[in-house]
């Protein structure tokens, strides 16, 4: 296909719908993305509020992974079967309602039914919004903006969650760090029925029963084991039980995938060079990005004595750098040069922001340590996640735009809910070894937790550089090679006048 589509020779007011499309697209992304960290700051209220004890705390954050990681490709396949824009306005509504429940929960047990329905319909909505994007941008160079804006949207959602989370919570309630999605998706339905028109599904995959259950209930294993192990520790037996039970079921959807005829997902969406190698980097990027908003805000709060408002204005240089690098930059970038150059050196960028976290102090000021550190951590960012999510989609059979956008988001889940668990489990180790046989006095057990983030940013850091080598060895499109779906111009959703 040529640049010449018919989207792209159409007229201005064509173009206005389409990027108009885009702003829908987009504000759903980010509202599923922040909400994976917008309680995070609102958690301690909550507690207050409800009454549920320490021990019970996380679960506010994993009832929602869990369901999100384990349900995402069931929700990419639904959303090739019943329609993108139908699946994508579902998965909005459902999310509100989810949303009101939580916000109005008189109790701990309602507040976690509520986590886990959101956590159902994004997985419902996530591919669904990246199918669309995939489908409606057919010109590679504005393709490549495309994803840039949401490549941004995706990577700073989470430092716009912990933002958004200090303002409503000092301001108004924690509550409200739910019900605000009430809001946001309102918004988003309605822009979907005016700017994307529905498209007549003419093909219906069948479901793959076996490999919903094998992939569901082994990612949920998963995840579930490597959150076991940040609250029990890595003795615990039932921590490596959790991960070979999932590790098996994970193997054994995948012999399934190899052999039946309509699988959940086909293996030669991962297969595929480029695709495989942007997916690796997808999933190891998000420990990087966990590492900064878990261990930084605690640094903020516990050592610098930030409050809840001050930690989220903190974050504030991550998404401004992550859209400079993500839909400026990496949108010129990509079809110039290619998702493996500039997936390598976003890599070493953003390794280097992670390295700059070394000169943490008990006594740093922001402006000279924290900021610096942030925006060339942010900056790096940007460029791999504009690269890596528009490879990771590209390129696939018309049928199979919504599984491949689903393995994105399950990769990134999924690679941040272990690098969550791994990071917190060192970082304990660490404090642990520094205090073994002293008397822990508040100066001791301050420099410990110092050094435990330390570790943890140079993971983190270990791990950005993996990025850079799997954009560099695997991925292996070169300048102007950034191809549009298969077939994408007979599926592009019109937009309404």
């Amino acid at each position: 296909m040529t640049a010449a589509s018919p989207l792209s020779a159409g007229t201005a007011k064509g173009r206005d719908h389409r990027w108009l499309a885009l702003a829908v697209i987009g504000l759903a992304q980010l509202m599923v993305v922040l909400d994976a960290t917008i309680v995070n700051i609102a958690l301690p209220s909550a507690q207050t509020d409800l009454g549920f004890g320490d021990d019970l705390r996380q679960w506010v954050v994993t009832a929602y992974s869990l369901a999100f990681g384990s349900l995402l490709l069931l929700g990419g396949r639904l959303s090739d079967l019943f329609g993108r824009r139908r699946t994508f306005v579902i998965g909005l509504i459902g999310f509100a309602l989810a949303s009101a429940l939580g916000g109005i929960a008189a109790n701990f047990e309602l507040l976690i039914a509520a986590r886990a329905l959101q956590g159902a319909f994004g997985a419902l909505l996530a591919p669904a919004a990246l199918s669309l994007l995939t489908t409606t941008f057919t010109d590679p160079k504005e393709r490549a903006r495309a994803f840039g804006v949401f490549g941004a949207l995706s990577g700073s959602g989470g430092a716009i969650g912990l933002l958004l989370g200090g303002v409503l919570t000092e301001y108004t309630s924690w509550r409200w760090c739910l019900l605000v999605n009430v809001v946001i998706a309102a918004a988003a339905v309605i822009g979907a029925f005016v700017y994307i028109k529905p498209v007549a599904v003419t093909t219906k995959p069948r479901i793959d029963y076996a490999g919903v259950v094998t992939i569901t209930l082994g990612l949920v294993a998963i995840v579930y084991g490597f959150s076991y192990a940040e609250t029990n520790g890595w003795d615990a037996g039932l921590t490596y039980v959790f991960l070979a039970v999932g590790v098996l079921l994970v193997a054994a959807f995948v012999v399934i995938q190899s052999r039946v005829a309509h699988p959940l997902l086909p293996l030669r969406v991962v297969l595929d060079r480029n695709r495989g190698g942007a997916l690796v980097a997808i999933g190891i990027v998000a420990i990087g990005m966990f590492g900064v908003f878990l261990f930084l805000t605690y640094y903020m709060q516990q050592t610098l004595g930030y409050s809840s408002l001050q930690s989220g204005f903190a974050f504030l240089p991550i998404p401004v750098s992550i859209s400079l690098g993500a839909a400026l930059v990496g949108a010129r970038m990509l079809p110039r040069f290619g998702a493996k150059l500039q997936i390598f050196v976003g890599g070493l960028v953003a390794a280097a922001g992670m390295l700059l976290f070394q000169r943490l102090q008990l006594d740093s000021g922001y402006w000279g340590v924290v900021f610096p550190a942030l925006v060339v951590f942010g900056f790096g960012m940007g460029l791999i996640f504009s690269a890596a999510m528009a490879t990771a989609t590209s390129n696939v059979e018309r049928q199979d735009a919504g599984v491949a956008s689903a393995a994105v988001n399950t990769f990134q889940q999924i690679g941040g809910s272990i690098g969550t668990a791994l990071l917190s489990s060192l970082f304990a180790s660490s404090v642990a070894n520094s205090l073994a046989g002293q008397r822990p006095t508040p100066e001791l057990v301050a420099q410990a937790t110092l050094d435990g983030y330390h570790l943890a940013f140079l993971v983190s850091a270990i791990a950005l550089v993996c990025v850079a080598l799997a954009g560099g060895l695997i991925i292996r499109r070169k300048a102007g090679e950034v191809a549009p779906a298969a077939d994408a111009e007979s599926d592009v959703p019109t937009m309404v006048h």
